[in-house]
């Protein structure tokens, strides 16, 4: 786990203002260079560039028929959805469009028609974490499942979830694949769940379409096992690409307690890890390598996010307040490292950020 450095507990009264005004300059800085406006043509292009990728994916499928080279389609499909997916967060964040209304309906296609994950259940869980990243009992990316992000969720388990938290870097990555797969049955949940789901009956055909019309129309198309194998890679190949997308963001980066409270600039900044890379980095993680930027203006559009990073990692030196990038495979060793470090420090007490504590309100 990376540790930060103490620093003089946060002021009060009109000094403790300066917290609020922190990122009130900020984003003055980002403002005026014009950062929070709209990218139709980037969006636009993608929308268009992934309707033709899947028109000539599903073209491909028909003329190839009964073989095994179907296998590579299958990878490409995997590629097409993991970005589709990319682009639904996007819209989620109001990013594409000033209209929430045509934003939230370009989100529901892409993630539910196209995706097959529920655009609502999305919503609801994501808009939880950027409240509060990574902070025990606030941030839903981090509650225990099949892997342990916290000693705290470490210790709860019995003997068996023990000895497998205990070298859970090892099989991080293999999970992966089974990302997409958990991400479609979580969405089945919430649409069936008896709370209230906000276009219930839209998604459900959305999504119903999706999970249903998709694994038809491949056994229809292909043989049993070919067809099983073409949906396998499939999704596995989706899984892989958004957990890994996401995963770099914030793991390993601090846990925050229950009941820290953090002013929204350093909460933001200092659970987060920027991405640095080249162009196929940048594509891969679907516009999240910027993940601190996002983090900070969730609704700014994904070609900004570069440009604003120059002005953040500016201001957070000024400030001296860390700011943390690295390279896809670097953030990676340090992920799989942290993680099997808590499953061996299981029962130790929960990672506190110092900076957390210094400036809780």
């Amino acid at each position: 786990m990376t540790t930060l450095p103490a620093v003089e507990p946060r002021p009060r009264g009109r000094a403790g203002q300066r917290y609020v005004s922190d990122f009130t300059e900020l984003t003055r800085r980002v403002q005026a260079e014009g950062l929070m406006g709209r990218a139709y043509g980037f969006y636009w292009t993608c929308l268009g560039a992934a309707a033709v990728a899947l028109g000539s994916l599903v073209a491909g499928m028909l003329l190839l028929g009964d073989s095994w080279l179907q296998l590579l389609l299958a990878g490409a499909l995997g590629v097409l959805m993991a970005q589709l997916g990319f682009l639904g967060h996007e819209a989620s964040h109001r990013q594409m469009f000033r209209s929430a209304r045509w934003n939230d309906w370009t989100g529901r296609v892409l993630s539910g028609l196209l995706v097959g994950i529920s655009y609502g259940w999305w919503m609801r869980k994501h808009t939880r974490h950027h409240a509060s990243p990574n902070q025990l009992g606030k941030d839903p990316d981090i509650v225990s499942g099949a892997v342990a992000f916290s000693a705290e969720a470490v210790a709860s388990r019995g003997t068996v979830g023990e000895w497998l938290a205990r070298r859970q870097g090892f099989f991080y990555l293999p999970l992966l694949a089974l990302e997409g797969l958990s991400l479609h049955v979580s969405s089945v949940r919430h649409l069936l769940d008896r709370q209230p789901v906000r276009h219930r009956w839209v998604e459900i055909l959305f999504v119903g379409v999706r999970l249903v019309g998709y694994p038809v129309a491949v056994f229809l198309l292909l043989p049993p096992g070919m067809a099983l194998a073409f949906i396998g890679v499939q999704v596995g190949v989706f899984g892989f690409l958004l957990g890994g997308a996401f995963t770099p963001n914030h793991v390993a980066m601090p846990i925050v307690d229950r009941g820290v409270k953090v002013d929204f600039l350093r909460r933001q900044v200092l659970m987060s890890r920027n991405i640095t890379g080249g162009p196929l980095v940048h594509f891969l993680m679907g516009g999240l390598a910027h993940q601190v930027e996002h983090h900070l203006f969730p609704g700014m559009a994904r070609p900004h996010l570069r440009r604003a990073a120059v002005h953040v990692r500016r201001y957070c030196a000024e400030h001296d307040i860390p700011y943390t990038e690295n390279t896809l495979v670097g953030a990676y060793r340090h992920v799989l490292g942290y993680l099997n470090d808590v499953g061996l420090q299981g029962r130790a007490d929960t990672f506190a950020c110092p900076l957390a504590q210094a400036h809780r309100v």
